[in-house]
């Protein structure tokens, strides 16, 4: 049996850790295949590498971040952690996802009056954590496109970390050019320190973070089942 580590970034935050258990219950359930087992890159434990190093002792391992794009975190800490192991191979981050932009639009949908987004003077910040990383940058790019292709007003980025526009700056970059809503989309996947930024932004609404969304679990179930593919094609 292939283990499948859902590896998260740790939080501090209780909200934040009781939704990223769920979602590991739920993709437990998606992939009854896999022996799930939990890790982290940081703040939590057991760490990523410890996890694959024993698992790919008994057998082949899959590294299924749950992260929203690549970056220092893929790059660096999971990719040293399945490095040494000849049967152990990192799954993509989830996003970027045309799934997790529908996750988005029904975040969305549970703001306000259930139009955020749809209204003439609507301006939509999607409130990334962030990152140095170029390829991370683009990442999100590419899930603000696939969500402004589905809303009928402006998509800007904020980011939390890592660089310029911070979501502050984002939020009153939309005011002044002449938003008269201006909504925060959370593109955090569960509550914690980014989550918390961006409900502090300023914007007149805020959605939950994307969260146990079954599409979320989807999501990271295909990445997982491409990677066992990869997997074995390379041991063939």
């Amino acid at each position: 049996m292939t283990t499948l580590v859902a590896c998260s970034h740790g939080t501090r935050s209780l909200a934040g850790r009781a939704v990223i258990a769920r979602i590991r219950a739920a993709l437990a359930a998606a992939v009854p295949e896999a022996a799930v087992r939990e890790a982290y890159v940081d703040v939590e434990q057991p760490e990523v590498g410890g996890v694959v190093a024993r698992a790919a002792a008994a057998g082949p391992v899959v590294v299924v971040p749950l992260l929203l794009s690549t970056g220092f975190h893929t790059g660096v800490d999971i990719a040293a952690a399945v490095g040494p192991h000849a049967r152990a191979r990192a799954a993509e981050p989830l996003g970027p996802h045309e799934a997790l932009a529908g996750v988005l639009l029904d975040r969305l949908a549970e703001v306000g009056d259930g139009d955020a987004g749809q209204r003439s003077g609507d301006h939509v910040v999607l409130a990334a954590a962030g990152s140095t990383d170029p390829a991370a940058t683009c990442a999100v790019e590419h899930t603000r496109s696939l969500l402004a292709a589905r809303l009928r007003c402006p998509v800007t980025i904020g980011f939390g970390a890592g660089g310029p526009p911070t979501i502050p700056q984002a939020v009153e970059a939309a005011r002044r050019a002449g938003a008269r809503r201006v909504i925060a989309a959370s593109y955090v996947l569960a509550p914690g320190h980014f989550a918390g930024l961006v409900r502090t932004a300023g914007a007149d609404l805020v959605t939950a973070p994307l969260g146990a969304h079954p599409e979320v679990v989807a999501v990271a179930a295909a990445r997982f089942r491409q990677a066992c593919t990869a997997l074995v094609r390379s041991a063939g």
